[in-house]
Formats: structure tokens, sequence, C-alpha cells
């Protein structure tokens, strides 16, 4: 249509322009690439199109994007919501959309928001009353553009995050197949090392060579049994028995590497009573994953070669077991130093029989071994041991320092132990004499009282001349004649009369001494004194008749040994 003038008609104007504008404005959206500017633009083009307003976009959600709200990363929120009964009104509508109740206006619709991916949700636009049906059409061709535009900015985005997520696990794969390829190469070296048979000093050499870093090789106790790179401190610190014990627990306990200051730590654990420990030596914190790697693979090489030196020495152990056995049981003494030829053990030269009791109850006889064939060994003792009873026999040099090999199997027992000294041997035919006399040093301990040490055979004096009387009925009636009444008291009252008489004698007399090795209090000690006098009707007081009480508690401390020894 045309005015009478020749020219379009203004209505015609008008309209071309809207669809000029849409068309702008659907240009504008597709190359928005964000759904925020997306909305933004379409809500603010609804009034520019016809005579409506725009009262928001909808979603299956609920949410909305108020009209004049700023499309930014809050503008979803739900400011000035449509209110229940119209939301009610949009979530039963179907994909086609349809007529809706906006408060406040006269009219209302809601256009949906579709593409070829489905539907979006609706834009919901009012007015006071119904639009001329080319607004409304204008209004449907916005929405449907709007969606388009959103099914596109959905796309590009599923698009680069495909390439991201591409990309992480293209240098994911490259990450792992390089490290595949260090492990892959430390695994090569330490296998060269095991099958070369190269030993700790090999693995040391290895892991420093792999780390960069110095490499330690220690045992439980922290001694240095291999070392590779430089820079070997000097002395070789090493920690207290409970720390160490507990650092070790730990790293136990993680089944990974761990960090002790500047060291890096593993431990090599093939069996309960052999552990290994292999360290990287790393101040400056630089030991990355390829160190630890190492570290880990190092330590189960380690642990191979302590399985294979410890099963090497239970077979030393074994045939030196046998020989400690015949031995002690007093075999042919040319067989005796045939064998001990071919095991290399000099058995000329005076050695003595060593016998350690572990008296806590509950330990296990082999754990009480170990203790003692390492103290045995740090101490110069000889490795001939044999196991007897819930004590350990060594056959050892004459003359070793006898409390330190105690209390170095204390520290490795974290509990007590006590050690008999039997006497010199000269000769292969002599110890199982000194083995006799190693066990009779053991028992006194428990018969004359007083803590956990060392008792030489050849120390106890006045007990070495009873234990060797052959004939002990003449000691037997000694001890009747000067403390029977005494024994007879204590059996039918369960007292502990000649254990304080022996005691207060053994004190010279000191009553406070004495007290305090009975436990008892210096009352107490007076009344048991005074009872003493009373039954045995011998007065301490005297030299003679002290000197002879003292003989016979000594000499009843001594058959009670014996008879415990048979």
């Amino acid at each position: 249509m045309s005015d009478p003038h020749g020219g379009p008609e203004p209505a015609l104007i008008d309209r071309l322009t809207s669809m000029q504008a849409l068309l702008a404005l659907s240009m504008a959206m597709a190359e928005g690439g964000d759904e925020q500017r997306i909305l933004h633009l379409a809500t603010s083009a609804v009034p520019t199109l016809g005579r409506c307003r725009m009262h928001g976009v909808y979603s299956g959600t609920g949410w909305w994007t108020a009209t004049g709200t700023p499309v930014d990363t809050g503008a979803l929120d739900p400011v000035d919501g449509p209110g229940a009964d119209l939301e009610a009104e949009l979530a039963a509508l179907d994909e086609a959309g349809g007529p809706v109740m906006v408060p406040g206006e006269g009219w209302g619709w809601a256009y949906p928001l579709r593409s070829l991916d489905g539907q979006f949700g609706f834009l919901v636009a009012g007015a006071d009353r119904q639009p001329p049906a080319f607004d409304q059409f204008l209004l449907r061709v916005l929405a449907q553009q709007t969606g388009i535009a959103l099914a596109n900015t959905r796309l590009h985005a599923r698009e680069r995050a495909a390439a991201v997520e591409l990309r992480v696990a293209n240098e994911a794969l490259v990450a792992t197949v390089a490290a595949f390829e260090r492990r892959t190469a430390i695994h090569d070296r330490l296998t060269r090392v095991a099958v070369a048979g190269e030993g700790q000093q090999g693995i040391a050499d290895a892991v420093h060579e792999l780390t960069g870093c110095p490499v330690a090789v220690e045992d439980r106790y922290g001694a240095v049994r291999a070392w590779a790179g430089p820079g070997r401190p000097e002395p070789y610190p090493r920690q207290a028995l409970p720390v160490r014990e507990a650092l070790l627990r730990r790293i136990e306990r993680q089944g990974r590497p761990d960090r002790d200051g500047d060291r890096l730590m593993a431990v090599a654990h093939p069996r309960p009573d052999v552990l290994g420990v292999l360290v990287i030596f790393d101040p400056d914190r630089r030991a990355g994953e390829q160190e630890q790697a190492a570290l880990e693979h190092g330590a189960t090489v380690l642990a191979m070669e302590l399985a294979r030196l410890h099963s090497q020495v239970e077979t030393e152990l074994r045939l030196g077991r046998d020989l400690a056995e015949d031995l002690l049981a007093g075999a042919d003494p040319q067989r005796l130093l045939s064998t001990a030829q071919i095991l290399g053990y000099d058995l000329s030269g005076p050695h003595r029989v060593v016998v350690t009791d572990c008296p806590e109850p509950g330990r296990r006889t082999e754990t009480l071994l170990h203790a003692v064939r390492r103290a045995a060994r740090d101490h110069g003792l000889g490795s001939l041991l044999v196991p007897r009873g819930r004590a350990v026999v060594v056959i050892s040099r004459d003359e070793r320092p006898w409390e330190g090999f105690r209390r170095s199997v204390e520290q490795q027992l974290a509990g007590r132990c006590r050690v008999g000294i039997g006497g010199r041997c000269d000769g292969p035919t002599e110890f199982p004499r000194s083995h006799r006399e190693a066990q009779l040093a053991l028992r006194m301990q428990d018969t004359s009282g007083g803590g956990d040490r060392v008792t030489v055979f050849d120390e106890l004096g006045v007990y070495q001349l009873l234990a060797e009387v052959q004939e002990m009925t003449s000691v037997e009636r000694y001890v009747r004649e000067w403390l029977g009444a005494l024994l007879d008291y204590d059996a039918s009252k369960q007292a502990e009369l000649v254990r304080t008489l022996s005691r207060y004698l053994e004190h010279g007399g000191n009553y406070e001494a004495t007290a305090k090795a009975l436990a008892v209090h210096r009352s107490t000690l007076k009344y048991r004194l005074r009872r003493i006098r009373e039954i045995s009707g011998h007065d301490v007081a005297d030299p003679e008749t002290h000197f002879s009480l003292q003989l016979a508690t000594r000499a009843q401390q001594t058959l009670l040994a014996l008879r415990h020894q048979q």
C-alpha cells in the first residue's frame, strides 16, 4: 500500500524498521557468545518492538531475569519474581507457550525459547491490552532467535570445554608416558643391581646415580652399612633408640617414604626381625616424584638383599648352633675341633659360656635370640649361640665387656636382661662345666636378690666354694643347724625371716639399707629381727654368731640355686 503522494505508508515503514532492528538484534545475539549478554539484549529489545513490556525470562528451574536488570552473574536470581500463580501457569504450559495472567497487566503471553536442541524456557511479555498481530509476531520471532542464539552459545561452550578436556587429557597422557619411562629406567637400573649381586653398596650407588643426592643404607639402629655421594657426615649422627624406633614405626605405618628433617627415608622390612633403611639426603627439599620413586624401588631391592643375607646368616647360625650344642654336650674333642675349623671358628684360646635370660613374662625366645646375636657381634663375643629354654647361651671369647653386652641386649629388647658368666674354658672338654657355672651364676641372682646384672661365677666368692663342694649333705646339715628353726617358721607361717636375716647380714647390720632392700618400714624390720632372736636363739650381735649365720644364709642360697638348676 502507498499514500496519495505515491510513497509507502508510514505503517509499512515502521514494520520494515522493526524487522530491520530485529535482524540486527539477531545478528548481535548470534555474535554475543555469552548467555547473559543474549538474555540482556532480548529483554532490552522487547519495548522497542511493540507496545509491550518485558516481565522476565523463565526457565524450567524457575529462575527469572527481571526486566531492566543488568544481566550479570547474579542476574538470574529470582529478584522481583512473577509470583507463585504465574510460575505455576508457566510450569504447566506446553512447548508452544500461550496466554498467561501477568500481575498488573490486561494481557500476558509466554513465548517459547527453543531451537533444534529443545526448549530453554519462556519469554514473558505483558501489555494493557492485546497488541496487534504484527507486534506479537515480532515477539515470537525474537523469542525464537533468542532460543537459537542460546543453543549456539551452549554448543560453543561445550565445544570449548571438550577442547580444554582434550588438551588436559593430552597433557596428562604425555606426563604419564614420561613418568612411566622414568620409572622404567629406575626399575631397569636397580634390577641390574639385584641381578649382578652388587649388594647394599650397589643399591646406594644406583639410587645416588638416579637422584643426584647423597644416599645411605642404614640398619635398624642407624648404623651406616653403605654410603654413596659426597659429604658423608663424620661422625655419622645416630638417634636415641626410642626416637629411632618411633620414627621407623611411623614410616612403616604410612607405607611410603617420609621425611625426617633433611632426610627422606624408606623402610625395607622383608621379615619381622630384619629391617634396613634407605635414606636420601635432601636439605634443599628438591626431591620430587622421580626421586621418591627411586627411593621406593631401591627399598624394595634392599629388602630382597636383606632377605638373601638373612637366609645366609640363618644357615651359618644353624651350623654354629649345632657346634654350640655339641660343645655344651661335651662331644668328642677332635670332632669339635674339626667342625669348628670347617666353619672357620677358632676354638683355640680361652673361652667362657655366657647365659642370657630375660625375666619378663611373655617375651619370645626368638626375640631374645636376635637381640643377643646383635649384641654379641657388636661386643666381640662371637657367633656361636644357641637358645636353651627361655635363655640364650653364647660360646664367648674370654674377658669381654660383659656389662656393656648386657646393656646392649636390654637396649635392643627395650626390656630387662640378666647375664650369668661361667668359668674359663681352656679346651673343648670344659664347656659343659662352664655352662653349669653360668647357669648357677644366673640362678644366684634369684636367690640373693638385687636388680638385673652380670654375675660372674669366678667372682662369687664363698658361693663359688659352696657350689663346688662335692658332698652337699654336710652343707645341708650346717644350714639346718643354724637356720632350721627359722626355715620351719617361714614354711609354716609363710614368713620371710630367713630372707630378712640374709639382707641384714649382707648390709652389715645397717637398718636403713636393710629396710630399703626389703622395702619395709624400720619398725617392721626391728620386729622381724626380734622374732629371729626369739625363734633361733642366736645373738646376731655376736661376731662368731654373725659369721656363722651369714655363711649359713649363703649356703642356703647356694642350695636353692643348685636345686633350681637341677
